[in-house]
């Protein structure tokens, strides 16, 4: 999953609350993974059936059953490619393939030619982990972290221990936790544990089957900030579709009581590029879009670890020997700290932000969620617009 593509929609027709979400006359079904705070869909996660050579989770792993997962992860990326977005994919795929030795080359291979990125892919392992042996799971996921690709765990299958040791990008928490959330304190409690555990580990927790809005609020208080589940969308949505509004937050989060809108009013999408990316794959990036401001480089969990100001960029590149000292060197070495800000805050306390550092004071600012990941950048100069009129 990825903070980079936010697609904010506005409310959808449903049937009313606790749809649950069926399968799809497809051969998938899609589930909108949902940011609790501001309402963007954040990833699209595909549902379906593993094909039917996937064996025990004690059988050897075949080179043949490792071929068959591999195409049948390709043909849902496909299929999800038809409805023309470009969201992060949290595919399942079957546990056991942590065991097998050709599995993680294999999957890059076939995911690249459908023109995906590793780092856009999360796999949800199956409930079969919990069988696996510890070092198995850990080297699996090593080797999936290593070849640019996410994984995601379900609290129900493994113990939280191995969840710190393994470091998963996303821990699901089960939706018999979740779907007593907001009467049952005892539920909340887990949830709560769950969240800290994930912040303190740098694991992203997602709340599934979330039902009502009261689950979404009381999610909030516990500390998680992306959810999927049937109050967001009912069984036949597709990526691009509208989802349920979230509520709004209460006055005060986070310590802001300044009234007004939030910054993510505000918030265009981000240009990110990998930490280690090149200064010239940054020139290319401005060469081909005049409007652009900035380019965030982005960790291997999308936390901004620098950002590149155009005018600045381009005094050093394009100067006497500019190109042949930067380009084929890591960008990094041009970029400027993030200026970030957190996405409940109001434009009135960005503004402030924005003023404490005289010399970037009319440089974006990066809005992030609770886990410090990218969501969006916010130009000075619209807010100083729409404050000026207000």
């Amino acid at each position: 999953m990825s903070a980079l593509h936010p697609q904010h929609t506005p409310p959808a027709q449903r049937n009313g609350p606790g749809t649950s979400l069926h399968r799809s006359p497809r051969a998938s079904a899609y589930r909108p993974v949902v940011d609790l705070d501001s309402g963007s869909v954040v990833a699209v996660e595909v549902a379906a059936a593993p094909p039917p050579t996937v064996r025990g989770s004690h059988a050897e792993v075949t080179v043949q059953e490792e071929s068959a997962v591999a195409e049948w992860l390709l043909a849902l990326v496909r299929e999800a490619a038809e409805t023309e977005s470009l969201l992060p994919l949290v595919l399942p795929m079957p546990a056991r393939m942590l065991a097998g030795g050709g599995f993680v080359s294999l999957m890059e291979s076939h995911l690249r030619r459908a023109g995906r990125r590793p780092r856009d892919i999360t796999l949800m392992l199956s409930a079969d982990l919990a069988e696996l042996a510890r070092p198995t799971v850990v080297s699996g996921t090593a080797r999936l972290r290593s070849a640019g690709f996410r994984c995601g765990f379900g609290t129900a299958m493994v113990r939280p221990d191995l969840v710190v040791e393994a470091a998963p990008f996303l821990m699901r928490i089960d939706p018999a936790i979740v779907s007593g959330v907001a009467e049952d304190q005892r539920h909340a409690t887990v949830v709560e544990g769950l969240a800290r555990i994930g912040r303190g580990s740098g694991v992203y927790a997602l709340a599934s089957g979330v039902l009502s809005a009261e689950d979404v609020m009381r999610l909030r208080r516990c500390g998680i900030r992306v959810g999927t589940g049937p109050f967001f969308a009912d069984q036949g949505w597709r990526p691009g579709e509208r989802v349920a509004p979230v509520p709004e937050p209460t006055a005060g989060q986070g310590g802001q009581e300044d009234a007004g809108p939030r910054v993510t009013e505000f918030m265009v999408p981000p240009v990110g590029l990998d930490s280690d990316a090149t200064a010239e794959q940054v020139l290319e990036s401005f060469t081909g879009n005049p409007a652009l401001n900035s380019i965030i480089l982005i960790d291997h969990r999308e936390r901004p670890v620098g950002v590149v100001d155009r005018t600045r960029f381009l005094l050093s590149v394009t100067g006497r020997y500019g190109h042949a000292l930067h380009a084929k060197r890591p960008a990094l070495r041009l970029a400027e700290s993030p200026r970030t800000v957190p996405a409940w805050m109001s434009a009135l306390a960005a503004l402030r932000v924005a003023g404490q550092d005289t010399e970037r004071v009319y440089e974006d600012l990066i809005a992030t969620n609770t886990y410090g990941q990218c969501l969006g950048v916010v130009h000075i100069s619209d807010l100083i617009q729409s404050l000026s009129r207000s």
